[in-house]
């Protein structure tokens, strides 16, 4: 009993290693983050200052991001986790220093752009699972999660306070610093392991990319994610222009978003709790589509004023915090067993293309249209996809665990399948006989762990 108990803890190597990949990760997702809601002020004082500069400034991170994902998450398995995350980090660093130095908009769109160059998110994620238990991976990756969220949330408050005082190329220098540091985190506190082997859930597979873009489910968390991307990065195009025209001075937008942050996510978590219970995700989908929706409205169409605006913000962020914590969690129980780490890799890359693609399109509708354009083409995207809702279904009660099996040889993978596969609760089964490991699709309450064991027992050591 007493051991039952502690495998069900992390260890303290676990924690260590958790703690500082989360930290690592949060730094540099902070990095990007943190000049989205003072750069469309800021960046006004450039001589080549123009709305689209602003835009592609915002997103240029993007579009490198999500050019260079896949091709990084499938190099870190071959050279090594760790050289890639530290090559990542000093390219972030690099792309900091050159947008910190800019004395054009360009120079600073070719430093965001070589910030996104540093695409580490596979390779820490794969690093993390290297470290970890699988018993105890869903933790690890839950802690990376809430580092991402807070580091998102930290850099909305602390962007307009830190901007007010050290200056826009004062932020590109932190976050250069931030990246150095995010390297002796890594080098110091995380411990080094024999890396493991291609896993299915954690890296993308070059081979697996072409079947999963045919899957309908997938495709519309992959065309949600690019729009919510898209609209967020239009948002900040012109959302802080707004607060200043509203009567809000550029250093007081931090106490704005501050109290509208905690108010949405007061309003988000009853309603993630109410779509996982009731089995209502694709109504609640739609809930938050309008939320947002609503937001563009009131900030498009209301007079400016502080107060409309703040209402809008926290509009904006109940619906836009809903979905980003949904989407992810709904594309690992529609990705097939042993293919999480492929449809991950493309979750991503439409990820960061539309955060591309709303900045750059974003910026020149305000260029040539105003806000009415801005407002106009973020709903039309918002308006497709509610359209699009309309086919999702509620994810599977489903999740996904795999098994290593050090003795299986190819020959008995086909009977070993057959045998999982007749077990109460499994709905998928995938052995990848290369890896000696086998993946399940199983539902949650009725899995039967103990028959699964008992048909594995003689394949493991």
């Amino acid at each position: 009993m007493r051991q039952q108990h502690q495998d069900n803890r992390l260890t303290p190597i676990e924690r260590r290693a958790s703690g500082a990949l989360a930290a690592v990760f949060g730094l540099r997702m902070l990095g990007l983050f943190l000049i989205m809601p003072v750069i469309a002020i800021y960046g006004q004082k450039y001589p080549d200052y123009t709305p689209l500069l602003i835009g592609l400034a915002i997103g240029a991170y993007g579009l490198t991001q999500a050019l260079l994902q896949i091709p990084l998450g499938m190099l870190s398995d071959r050279i090594g986790r760790r050289p890639v995350i530290v090559g990542g980090l000093l390219i972030f660093a690099v792309g900091s220093l050159v947008a910190a130095t800019a004395d054009t908009l360009w120079s600073i769109v070719v430093g965001r752009a070589l910030q996104g160059a540093g695409a580490i998110a596979a390779a820490i994620l794969a690093l993390a699972a290297d470290i970890t238990r699988d018993s105890q991976r869903p933790k690890v990756m839950a802690t990376i999660g809430m580092f991402i969220g807070l580091s998102f949330a930290l850099a909305l408050v602390l962007g307009p306070l830190l901007g007010a005082q050290i200056g826009l190329s004062g932020l590109f220098y932190f976050t250069a610093v931030s990246a150095v540091f995010g390297i002796f985190v890594l080098l110091l506190a995380v411990p080094k392991v024999a890396q493991k082997s291609a896993r299915g859930d954690l890296i993308p597979l070059k081979s697996e990319l072409g079947l999963l873009f045919k899957d309908r489910q997938l495709a519309r968390l992959n065309g949600g994610v690019f729009v919510l991307h898209c609209v967020l990065t239009a948002f900040f195009v012109v959302v802080p222009l707004q607060l200043m025209r509203g009567g809000l001075a550029a250093n007081d937008h931090a106490w704005l978003y501050l109290p509208t942050l905690i108010a949405s996510f007061a309003f988000m978590i009853p309603m993630l709790i109410k779509a996982e219970r009731q089995r209502q995700q694709p109504r609640f989908f739609r809930i938050a589509i309008a939320l947002v929706l609503a937001a563009v409205a009131v900030i498009v169409f209301v007079p400016a004023h502080w107060t409309y605006l703040a209402i809008a913000v926290v509009l904006f962020f109940t619906g836009f915090n809903f979905l980003e914590a949904t989407l992810p969690s709904s594309l690992t129980r529609f990705a097939p067993a042993g293919r999480k780490g492929s449809a991950s890799g493309i979750y991503a890359t439409f990820q960061f293309f539309g955060a591309f693609v709303g900045g750059a399109v974003g910026g020149s509708v305000y260029q040539h249209f105003g806000l009415i354009g801005v407002g106009i083409f973020c709903t039309v995207l918002l308006l497709c996809w509610f359209v699009i809702s309309f086919g999702m279904q509620p994810p599977p009660q489903q999740q996904s665990v795999s098994y290593e099996l050090p003795l299986l040889t190819a020959a008995q993978a086909d009977g070993l399948a057959e045998q999982l596969s007749a077990i109460q609760g499994v709905e998928e089964v995938r052995i990848v006989a290369a890896e000696k490991t086998v993946y399940l699709k199983v539902h949650k309450s009725d899995y039967n762990e103990a028959d699964v064991k008992a048909q594995l027992a003689p394949y493991t050591a």
